[in-house]
């Protein structure tokens, strides 16, 4: 096999270099460290949110990157070119709030053509381009409108079709959908996903919520106290959750107090269970911890068998209907003042006529038991 020439190599280095680079980013407000060492690559064409809750750091590392915050230290790199210190208007990105932030007194062609104008094109040429991003938006024949005359959702596809005018290399997005009503946020979160995945533009969200995190992104930053708790996937970091807060933070969680018995079992009440490796030391107490929908129903055990191991009878305290699903609250004398929360199908409830007071079985799966530190939540 013949050697790659220089401009061979050249590009396939480009190709798997990141398109962002961020490197022990701090950001700090006088003795508040609100970025503490963060460090980040993004993907040509990727869309990454991050994702937690308030005051954890997300916008301020989002606004470090537009170059509305500089950082304290640290290096932000936009395709190759590093653009630490360049303030926002020379940085290549498009930026979209809560807010909308739409010009009130001008109409929409003027609103989305805005950027354009500034980099003088001429004025056809920003007349069909306004037309295309309108279309593009689903919003085509509403250029002479004011923001006024829009609803929420209009309005924020207005400032979306603005942000991505100019072709900009990179599309930040903070928490563009929080102020909508649910339905029209959920209707958003789709058509803002299916536009970015046509025009192939890098991507960066902040949110606090977890279904838009979980639905949307191709990777999450779960962010805590100014730093990166975890970085991965949606079903990484749904099914696979490194620390405590991770596996608090995103979904329903069952945690109870237990203590650790080998590297892979742990007591809850009389109980011992099979669990996930661990290496936290024989002895020390833990937080069990389990996803609602991973607990099994069985029908109960009878009395004469053996309640050991992951499998037990516990007793139906209270039932919740939500609609799509039953959430069932467990007891036992077993669990020792314990209680777990099972996600249960409105099918499973009704075949195996579960009902308050009944008792029922139920399986905890070892590769779904987890077994955090309660102290570092680590």
């Amino acid at each position: 096999m013949s050697a790659l020439s220089k401009d061979e190599t050249t590009s396939e280095t480009t190709k798997n270099t990141p398109f962002l680079r961020i490197s022990r980013l701090t950001k700090k407000f006088g003795d508040f460290v609100a970025l503490n060492d963060v460090s980040l690559d993004v993907n040509e064409g990727e869309f990454v949110c991050f994702l937690g809750p308030s005051g954890c750091g997300k916008t301020t590392f989002l606004r470090a990157i537009a170059g509305l915050d500089i950082q304290t230290s640290g290096t932000v790199e936009q395709a190759n070119v590093d653009i630490s210190a360049l303030p926002p208007s020379e940085r290549d990105f498009g930026i979209v709030f809560q807010s909308y932030a739409l010009f009130p007194n001008l109409t929409v062609e003027k609103n989305v053509s805005f950027g354009l104008e500034n980099q003088k094109i001429p004025r056809s040429d920003i007349k069909k381009r306004v037309d295309e991003l309108l279309e593009l938006v689903g919003l085509p024949e509403q250029e002479t409108k004011f923001p006024s005359q829009l609803s929420g959702g209009q309005q924020q596809r207005i400032a979306l079709a603005r942000a991505i005018a100019t072709s900009p290399g990179l599309l930040l997005l903070d928490e563009p959908l929080s102020a909508l009503d649910a339905k029209v946020r959920a209707y958003l979160r789709h058509e803002i996903k299916t536009l970015q995945r046509r025009l192939g533009v890098t991507t960066i969200m902040v949110t606090h919520d977890q279904e838009e995190a979980l639905t949307m992104a191709d990777r999450i930053v779960v962010m805590n106290q100014g730093a990166i708790d975890q970085i991965g996937t949606p079903t990484e970091i749904y099914r696979e959750p490194k620390t405590l807060f991770v596996a608090d933070f995103i979904g329903a969680m069952n945690q109870v107090k237990g203590r650790v018995v080998s590297s892979s079992s742990v007591s809850l009440g009389s109980l011992e269970l099979k669990c996930r490796d661990h290496e936290l030391p024989v002895g020390q107490e833990a937080v069990i911890a389990i996803r609602p929908e991973d607990i099994v129903p069985h029908k109960k055990i009878e009395n004469s068998s053996p309640q050991s191991g992951n499998s037990f009878n516990v007793k139906v305290e209270e039932m919740e209907f939500l609609g799509s699903f039953w959430r069932v609250q467990l007891s036992d004398e077993l669990l020792e003042g314990a209680h777990l929360i099972v996600d249960l199908s409105i099918n499973i409830v009704l075949q195996m006529n579960i009902d308050a007071g009944n008792q029922i079985s139920i399986d905890l799966p070892p590769d779904r038991l987890w077994v955090f530190n309660p102290a570092s939540e680590e």
